[in-house]
């Protein structure tokens, strides 16, 4: 195997670890926006947002809400 073949299988295997990796974390919530709103909204049942956000910060908005 030459040098040359070595380097970008090495390479390409590094990205494709990179990319693997950041998919669950990164581009599956962007594509899945009505499952995570649904997930969200059963987590956060019951939390009064004024009482856990520290006084002076805006409170929580929704994350998956287009601008």
């Amino acid at each position: 195997m030459s040098t040359n073949t070595r380097i970008v299988l090495i390479f390409g295997g590094f990205i494709t670890a990179v990319a693997a990796a950041f998919y669950p974390i990164f581009f599956r919530p962007l594509m899945h926006i009505d499952e995570y709103k649904n997930e969200q909204a059963i987590n956060r049942t019951g939390v009064i947002q004024e009482n856990v956000q520290p006084p002076g910060l805006k409170v929580w908005s929704d994350p998956f809400s287009r601008k």
